[in-house]
């Protein structure tokens, strides 16, 4: 039963081997245009995503430090 299952969905060793790799032809000037835009595209995106984190880390610090500062002011209140 599984030798079965497995001459039918799986390939020989040689079947890898036999098929030729084609190589993949250059792009015409406007599909080369196209792949470019959409690139920059997915750069744009991962720039936008990556400022907002850091504006939010820097967002995030900041409350922290008030926070702190707050917290060392009612200290020195008290003594």
């Amino acid at each position: 039963m599984f030798f079965v299952w497995l001459r039918k969905y799986c390939m020989r060793f040689y079947e890898f081997t036999l098929r030729p790799i084609k190589p993949v032809p250059p792009l015409t000037p406007a599909q080369a245009r196209i792949k470019g835009l959409k690139g920059a595209v997915e750069r744009d995106k991962q720039q936008l995503r990556n400022e907002k984190e850091r504006q939010r880390q820097q967002r995030d610090n900041e409350s922290k430090r008030k926070e702190q500062q707050r917290k060392s002011n009612a200290l020195k209140t008290f003594k």
